[in-house]
């Protein structure tokens, strides 16, 4: 059986790399430093392959982006500009990136722990309420870091949080592809995210904050603790509604073993009003993740967990087709008028 060592010092890590100032190389074909080993993920952002620097021999990921529009280049462009400047051990770090016609490529930080949640409901692992503290820290720690460099993240889910190893209790935030700065004197307005997730103020398209990225981490820990989703629908449309209504509980049973210390600390993130919910600063200063005494804890069930990723797996596998299908079709219609 797997616990988290709650006694491990995950605070003190270092980067998986030292600090590099990545400039993206124009012209140049990723394939002559880097060896492309196997393809690790596929979606409509494009397709990943595990690799190895040539000279280190360091192993590393490769994000390789098609870029035929100006906006495609410059959605990439900036994501490469915000992770430039997120060098911190709970963030997925850039080791380097490339332009080569229309194909751009970004190289990665390898992380080949899975996904938090996937990994919280495999049978080994024994979940406790203290575990979730672990994680939820490093959580806050990422996302203080981000805003403390005047970005916000704007796309917090379950998804974007990978365990750094398959048996250790590192997390990472990664997935800064929605990514924007912020200047707190100017107004930002957004209409992107993932429902089940997105704050009140972005279904409404009023103005966006630190806050709208608070919210995000309220609802993956009321998530993480009880395997339900506060405010999903049956339809897209129907969790927006509830999320602009804002309104939940912790009536389910699921909540039976949670502590009140750890319902406050949710309650102070999903609130309406986004200036008063809690910082990521004061999310670290909760006296739920300040606990540091570890008292024997009943083992929480992950049953609905399980079906939460379940259900997430068939959703995305779906999508996955469809853009497939899509990106398919596409190819075909090139190749027609060509």
């Amino acid at each position: 059986m797997i616990r988290v060592d709650e006694d491990d010092p995950v605070g003190e890590v270092e980067l998986s790399f030292p600090y590099r100032n990545v400039q993206i190389r124009r012209g140049v074909d990723p394939k002559e430093l880097y060896e492309l080993t196997t393809e690790i993920g596929r979606g409509k952002f494009g397709t990943v392959f595990k690799c190895k620097e040539k000279v280190s021999g360091l192993d590393l990921a490769a994000k390789f982006i098609s870029v035929a529009k100006k906006e495609d280049r410059r959605n990439v462009e900036r994501e490469v500009d915000i992770m430039r400047s997120l060098q911190h051990p709970r963030l997925l770090q850039i080791y380097d990136a490339f332009e080569n016609g229309k194909m751009m490529c970004v190289i990665l930080e390898l992380i080949e722990g899975g996904e938090l949640f996937e990994r919280v409901i495999d049978d080994d692992f024994v979940l406790t309420e203290k575990s979730c503290t672990v994680f939820m820290r490093q959580i806050c720690e990422g996302i203080d870091f981000i805003h403390k460099q005047r970005i916000l993240h704007l796309d917090m889910k379950p998804e974007n949080i990978l365990c750094l190893t398959k048996t250790g209790n590192r997390v990472k935030i990664i997935d800064f592809g929605l990514a924007r700065k912020y200047d707190p004197d100017k107004k930002l307005q957004v209409l992107f995210g993932t429902p089940e997730f997105v704050a009140p103020e972005v279904v409404n398209f009023d103005l966006i904050g630190y806050g709208t990225d608070m919210w995000s981490v309220g609802v993956i820990c009321y998530v993480l603790l009880s395997g339900l989703s506060p405010f999903m629908g049956h339809t897209d449309v129907e969790t927006m509604a509830n999320v602009t209504i804002g309104k939940y509980d912790f009536d389910d049973d699921a909540f039976r073993e949670i502590s009140d210390t750890a319902k406050d600390f949710i309650a102070k993130l999903l609130v309406k009003d986004i200036n008063s919910r809690m910082t990521a600063t004061e999310c670290l200063q909760h006296k739920w993740l300040l606990a540091t005494t570890i008292q024997p804890e009943t083992v929480l069930s992950t049953a609905k967990l399980k079906r939460y990723v379940i259900k997430k797996r068939w959703v995305k596998a779906v999508n996955t087709i469809i853009a497939l299908k899509r990106m398919g079709a596409k190819i075909d219609a090139d190749l027609v008028h060509s």
